[in-house]
């Protein structure tokens, strides 16, 4: 039995490796990538520590090499996601009633698991299934998702240590239960540290979780799940189920130990979702935590006192790193017209540099979009840009999925601010501009302010402090992660936690303890050592 306050190791960001040529690091990485690429991987479902498979099976390409069976994945059926719905209260009681220090144990040594032995095999994953090349892999899936697992353990200690004062006679204390009831996560293909977090967050406070992951996302998925066991989960903490989304909600949201959903996609689903639980709030014990991160449409906004090299870097790296598929990726700028001509000549030159190709080649910068959907989205876009008379397209605007899904670094000029490719979220590596009259800094402000309904990540280039000072009060509610004089991507687990409001979000903040203390239900617990044994006030007495 624990009898001490335990201190956590100080959490510090993992620091990323360089795949610099001739280190060792890069050889590790290619020879991982080559054995995984030399076997077709059978991907079973994971419920209840158990492994489980099924008679349907769903083969995975790599989106830059659409020709190269990668694996195959054994998908669900609404049977199983009643089996990991079952597997989770099954163990909840167990999980939640372990020693808060051995649960920190878990997920502190998948930190350290990943940090060494498991790291090339997930970032290879990464690379392979989600088409990202090794440094947005490094960044992502093992140095983010390193940071969450130790930060969390500390926020945890955090919460813990928050007590109430007590007066004379009395002891206040206050207790952090988790929910009652599973939780269930549905993650997004574009970052594998999300995936992870998405379960980690609430099982670390002694929840148990159903988690769905993005079919395009199940390659990595599985490295997740194994490094999990590794560093000793229990069954039927995290249950991992491979379904279509509405049949996992069709039984997940109407079942009464429904607590909370963790999510990260699309604003329509999420929408979709909590107008779901809405309409099923009656049938819960409780009312089931929503915590979701969405879309987003984000800008840089650009003073004509910047340095426009400083603003064309910011935009060639925040606008296509990752083929643009993040949520905080640039997608929308506003350039004043003193600096356009120059900034125009300088992002030609940096695009024109950029190379484009399988990830497995490290001097690619860009590589595939994640599939046909998104890859047929994009390029109608910039088919559209191409036709209108309201933009132009100036710098790239190829596409081709003969091989795989590649586009180009793509560059519209948008001639009015409230062109589509202004607006819309397009997820993809497409960059408007809008170049407006220098003496129309503050107006454009308010044009920016309006013209997407996200709110998640944005950026403000200038040197004139009054100019910074204006223009972030005037955009305090345009972006939840905001940026001076730097790219709107790039958030740090500890230093930058990220989420957005508006349409982009709750804004619960992943890699900080706010989002922790959504899997929380505190009850308040008051002793009094000498309770008393007469009804009358003094202020009762007779004078």
């Amino acid at each position: 039995m624990a009898n001490a306050f335990f201190q956590v190791p100080v959490a510090d960001n993992e620091p990323i490796k360089s795949y610099e040529p001739g280190s060792p690091e890069r050889a590790e990485l290619k020879n991982t990538i080559k054995s995984l690429k030399d076997t077709v991987t059978d991907i079973p479902m994971f419920i209840g520590g158990k492994e489980v498979r099924t008679k349907e099976l769903v083969s995975i390409y790599p989106p830059h090499e659409i020709d190269h069976e990668l694996a195959k994945y054994h998908k669900g059926s609404s049977k199983h996601v009643k089996q990991a719905i079952k597997a989770a209260m099954d163990a909840k009681e167990s999980w939640e009633n372990m020693g808060w220090q051995d649960r920190a144990a878990i997920f502190l040594k998948a930190a350290e698991l990943l940090a060494g032995p498991f790291r090339a095999r997930m970032n290879a994953a990464t690379m392979l299934g989600q088409s990202k090349n090794a440094y947005q892999a490094e960044i992502d899936a093992a140095c983010e998702m390193i940071d969450f697992f130790r930060f969390n353990v500390q926020f945890m200690t955090e919460i813990y240590l928050d007590q109430p004062e007590s007066n004379p006679g009395i002891w206040n204390r206050m207790e952090y239960r988790p929910l009652e009831g599973f939780i269930f996560a549905v993650s997004p293909f574009n970052f594998t540290s999300i995936a992870a977090n998405l379960c980690v967050a609430p099982a670390l406070m002694g929840n148990t979780i159903v988690w769905k992951p993005a079919e395009t996302q199940i390659y990595s998925a599985l490295v997740i799940m194994d490094l999990f066991r590794e560093a000793g989960l229990p069954e039927g903490v995290i249950n991992m189920v491979f379904t279509d989304g509405p049949v996992a909600g069709d039984i997940v949201f109407e079942h009464p130990d429904f607590a909370g959903l963790h999510f990260t996609g699309s604003t329509s689903t999420f929408q979709y979702m909590w107008k779901t639980i809405g309409n099923n709030i009656s049938k819960y014990k409780t009312y089931p935590r929503i915590v979701g991160e969405t879309g987003g449409k984000d800008f840089v906004m650009v003073h004509p006192s910047a340095n426009v090299q400083e603003v064309v870097t910011a935009l060639s790296r925040g606008a296509f790193e990752y083929q643009g598929q993040k949520c905080s990726a640039a997608s929308r700028a506003y350039l004043p017209k003193s600096m356009w001509k120059t900034a125009e000549k300088l992002l030609k030159e940096d695009l024109g540099a950029m190379r484009m190709g399988n990830p497995e080649d490290f001097t690619n910068f860009v590589n595939a979009v994640i599939d046909k959907r998104s890859f047929d989205k994009i390029s109608n876009y910039i088919a559209n840009a191409k036709k209108s008379k309201d933009a132009e397209v100036v710098i790239g605007g190829g596409y081709d999925k003969s091989k795989g899904y590649f586009i180009e670094p793509t560059v519209i000029l948008a001639k009015k601010p409230g062109y589509e490719t202004m607006c819309e979220e397009i997820f993809g590596p497409v960059l408007t501009i809008y170049v407006y009259e220098d003496n129309k800094f503050e107006e454009t402000l308010d044009i920016l302010d309006a013209s997407s309904p996200y709110a998640l990540t944005g950026a403000l280039f200038a040197k004139d402090r009054t100019v910074i000072e204006m223009a972030s009060k005037k955009l305090k509610n345009a972006a939840g992660n905001f940026y001076i004089n730097d790219k709107p991507t790039g958030a740090v687990v500890g230093q930058q936690p990220f989420g957005g409001g508006r349409a982009s979000g709750t804004n619960d903040k992943a890699g900080s303890v706010l989002n922790l203390y959504r899997w929380i239900s505190p009850r308040t617990i008051k002793e009094t050592f000498v309770p008393a044994t007469n009804f009358r006030y003094p202020f009762m007495l007779e004078d």
